[in-house]
């Protein structure tokens, strides 16, 4: 049986050095949290608040390193909170997104685009993805083993020797499941 560590990823915020300055203070640097799953990745202690037609919220969580292009990741149950309609997408692909406000403690920053729905994606480490014949971009089927089983479709495989293996879920995917951080999911395909 193949297995993978599943994590399950609240709503978050990747930001461009430049938008640090301006939400942060010039020179800002963001302060370690704690890591995560991926190698040098990590929550930063700092949140600020995304800002919708509809409605808001606050504290939500950086993620470092800062990123190119400045992303907010959110679950379709948050698009309808925030009155907004972002595409499902991989991380990174953000022409022809919605964008928010958003806040932090020194100033604010319109983003023109920038929020998506993630795409379910399991990252595999090179020699993991060797070992079971997964190419990068393959499209999966994974069973989800919590209280509510159910098999997800489309989960996109994502190889490099930078990943560690574990599969990225939003928390509308975990609640449907009954699934956690720590959970292991089956590989099917």
């Amino acid at each position: 049986m193949k297995t993978v560590p599943v994590g399950v990823s609240a709503r978050h915020i990747h930001v461009s050095p430049d938008h640090i300055e301006i939400l942060f203070g010039e020179g800002y640097e963001l302060t370690h949290f704690k890591d995560l799953s991926q190698p040098g990745q990590f929550a930063a202690e700092e949140t600020v608040t995304i800002v919708g037609p509809k409605g808001k919220f606050e504290k939500v969580r950086i993620l470092g390193p800062a990123r190119t292009n400045t992303q907010i990741e959110i679950s379709r149950t948050d698009s309808f909170s925030l009155g907004i309609k972002p595409p499902v997408r991989e991380s990174g692909y953000i022409e022809d997104t919605p964008g928010l406000r958003v806040i932090g403690p020194k100033g604010e920053v319109e983003l023109e685009k920038g929020v998506i729905v993630a795409a379910r994606h399991i990252h595999f480490h090179t020699s993991d993805a060797d070992k079971w014949g997964i190419k990068d971009k393959q499209m999966l089927r994974v069973r989800m083993n919590g209280e509510r089983p159910l098999v997800l479709e489309n989960v996109i495989a994502r190889v490099s020797d930078q990943y560690a293996l574990d599969m990225h879920i939003d928390t509308d995917e975990g609640n449907a499941a009954g699934v956690k951080t720590g959970d292991l999911a089956e590989l099917l395909d």
